[in-house]
């Protein structure tokens, strides 16, 4: 499963769903894999451990870190990327990310 979560107002969030939502259209991904959650509050943050937005989780497991969340952020999320800083993760990045963690997890 692929979760897709943001609190609204994130200018990244639109923008990396967006990216998240082409591969479903390229046939990479089946739009019943994805689950997209609004993180309302902070204490809604902090029960699901949420990382910032946007985050996406494969299986539990955050795309960036590879990890699985331990901490919580209610804020936006800013990635190191190549030396570049970004809240928007590319394409690319995310289907890469998706298919090593598949491949870890299952």
């Amino acid at each position: 499963m692929i979760e897709f979560q943001f609190f609204r107002g994130c200018p990244h969030s639109e923008k990396t769903l967006k990216n998240l939502m082409s591969l479903v259209v390229e046939g990479f991904l089946k739009e019943n894999e994805i689950v997209i959650k609004e993180v309302s509050d902070p204490e809604t943050a902090q029960k699901l451990k949420f990382l910032g937005s946007p985050t996406i989780l494969v299986d539990g497991y955050d795309i960036y870190t590879e990890r699985l969340p331990e901490t919580f952020n209610f804020s936006c999320r800013i990635y190191n990327l190549n030396g570049l800083q970004t809240g928007v993760l590319p394409k690319e990045f995310i289907k890469t990310q998706i298919e090593k963690l598949k491949a870890r997890v299952r």
